[in-house]
């Protein structure tokens, strides 16, 4: 209810204005009509207009002054975090260079320096992410910002001298960390200075030197020596910049209040005259607001009356009635709208969920296949090297083969001559033998003549003959023993031609055992190149299998995220729904009187 008592509506719209009497401010304002309150207002607004932005001008002044004072504190405190930024960079490509040996690191390495010594042209947004995106490899920014180094950009913000002073030592400390670092990194190709310092000195690689200079007490010293002249800086940045930005908030809380004042002298002529104006026009907004406050609740069957207010008037409330009227026939429209759309969404939605739910599922069967089979191309991996390794084995042990094979043939050839020696030496003495035998002969012959003269000598020969009947005996058993001798010789050089024979044969068939051997040799030297092959080409699957794996992994990520994003548009079409559900059409349609979508769509499971 109206704090003060007003006309009635019917003698405001029908031009019978109740005229009260000037006995306060308020009444005076009520004899005014609507346009000169307008004017009187639009005055007002301008004296006031005036003054609070003579005002806001200079609480403008003044915040500028902060503004800028916070713009120097943030700049200043940039520039020395790209100082410290830089240094972690420089430590940590470094690093990286020194434990893999990756040249490109180096390169990277490199480029920091070159930037930072205004060498280069610094990257655009440099004081954002950058080289955590070039170390994985991803495209740098489009476009490049202007060539400076740190040290000028220092000067340019202004620094005192005594900052400037505390940064410099910072930079200077980073650069003798640097060489540090260089000396670190030229060790891992194996270079080493020279009388003049520059690294030409070429030997063999230091790894284990290079990472002591890198990971000992001594580089994270001199670490902490690069962030203490930081440190130091940011307190005296503190120190100066928060006077001067207390400065500038005291100033700007002054004409804050000046403003404040001057606004709520304005409000308070505003509250006046507007007081006034409401007694002229609070009965056709009392309708209007009872209306709105019906449709505000949902329910667009309301009807904005204009009649209901004054028949006749054709003033700013009837206007503002009917279209208050028009635009709730235009609700009406859209809500009818919305709970189609959101019907169409909901259903839409469910379906992308459910759809979403079984990909899912689907792409971790597929990793869980994956990592099958990427154990099972390990273990097929592990035999074929396995088996390579054998074949190198079979290789080594078949030419071992080859070899004792040759030395057998020369073996068999050195005996087939020491046979036919043998032979021919056997032949001789068989030639010998004969010769005995033929001299036996004769002796016994000599004997018998011997012994027919002893006869014939009678007494006096009988002693020679005693003695050729004993030459007699001895050339008979000397025929006999060489005749044994003999068979024994002749039987030895059958003997030694059929070993000389089967020698021979033995030699032909080593022969051919060694060209089979060769040839065997020289099948396992190819299964051992087909079995590198098969080594080589399995160890490539085994690698696309696991770079499958990685793939199918981030794939189910992909797909959970999508699930997790298809299920939070499904829980807003519901909300969206609930929210439509609120409003009453002509007609009586509620949202709640249409059908709910289910899991009946074309992904339900």
């Amino acid at each position: 209810m109206p704090l003060i008592q007003r006309a009635s509506p019917r003698s405001i719209y029908r031009g019978r204005r109740v005229a009260p009497k000037p006995e306060n401010i308020v009444g005076f304002l009520n004899t005014f009509s609507l346009r000169r309150y307008a004017s009187l207002l639009l005055g007002l607004l301008a004296v006031a207009a005036v003054a609070i932005g003579f005002c806001q001008w200079r609480l403008d002044v003044a915040n500028r002054r902060v503004a800028h004072a916070y713009q120097q504190r943030y700049v200043s405190t940039q520039l020395a975090n790209e100082l410290r930024r830089s240094s972690d960079d420089l430590t940590r490509l470094a690093r990286t260079y020194v434990a893999t040996g990756d040249a490109k690191w180096e390169q990277q390495y490199n480029e920091v320096l070159a930037i930072r010594s205004g060498k280069a042209p610094r990257p655009l947004d440099y004081d954002r992410i950058y080289w955590d995106f070039r170390a994985a490899d991803e495209p740098m920014r489009p476009g490049h910002g202007e060539t400076i180094s740190l040290q000028d950009m220092m000067k340019r913000a202004g620094f005192t001298d005594e900052e400037f002073a505390k940064l410099h030592d910072a930079e200077q400390n980073s650069n003798d960390l640097v060489k540090t670092e260089t000396i670190a990194m030229n060790l891992v190709k194996g270079l080493t200075p020279d009388d003049a310092g520059n690294f030409t000195k070429q030997g063999p690689p230091d790894l284990d030197k290079a990472r002591s200079l890198m990971f000992d007490a001594n580089y994270h010293r001199f670490k902490a020596k690069i962030m203490h002249p930081i440190d130091d800086f940011l307190k005296l940045l503190d120190a100066r910049t928060e006077g001067a930005i207390a400065s500038a908030q005291a100033t700007a809380q002054t004409w804050k209040t000046v403003s404040a004042g001057v606004a709520i002298g304005a409000l308070a002529c505003f509250a006046l005259m507007l007081h006034a104006l409401f007694r002229r026009v609070i009965a056709g907004l009392e309708v209007a607001a009872s209306t709105a406050g019906r449709v505000a609740a949902g329910d667009l069957t309301s009807h904005f009356d204009a009649d209901r207010v004054d028949p006749q008037a054709k003033n700013e409330i009837s206007r503002v009635m009917r279209s208050l009227q028009t635009m709730n026939d235009g609700l009406v429209r859209i809500v009818s709208d919305v709970r189609s759309g959101t019907d169409a969404i909901a259903t839409v939605s469910h379906e992308i969920m459910a759809g979403n739910n079984d990909l899912s599922a689907r792409t971790e069967q597929q990793a869980a296949s994956l990592q099958e089979t990427a154990a099972s191309m390990s273990e097929l991996t592990a035999t074929v090297k396995l088996n390579l390794e054998n074949a190198r084995q079979a290789n080594m042990i078949g030419s071992d083969a080859v070899s004792t094979v040759e030395q057998g043939a020369v073996s068999v050839e050195h005996l087939v001559t020491t046979v036919n020696a043998i032979s021919a030496s056997s032949g001789k003495i068989a030639d010998i033998i004969s010769l005995i035998e033929g001299i036996a002969f004769q002796t016994n012959i000599l004997a018998l003549n011997a012994a027919v003269e002893a006869a014939r000598a009678g007494e006096q020969g009988r002693g020679f003959a005693v003695v050729a009947s004993e030459v007699r005996s001895l050339a008979q058993r000397s025929s006999a023993a060489a005749k044994e001798i003999k068979d024994l010789i002749e039987t030895s050089i059958d003997t030694v031609r059929d070993g000389v024979s089967k020698a021979d044969e033995v030699g032909r068939h080593i022969v051919e055992v060694k060209r089979a051997i060769r040839r065997v040799a020289d099948l396992v030297g190819e299964i051992t190149s087909a079995s590198e092959e098969q080594s080589r080409g399995i160890e490539q699957v085994d690698a696309a299998v696991s770079q499958m794996d990685r793939v199918t992994q981030q794939n189910a990520a992909l797909v959970e995220q999508a699930a997790a994003a298809s299920k939070a548009m499904d829980d807003q079409a519901g909300n969206l729904r609930a929210a439509a559900s609120i409003f009453k059409l002509p007609g009586g349609a509620g949202l709640h009187d249409h059908a709910q979508p289910g899991a009946s769509g074309r992904f339900a499971t």
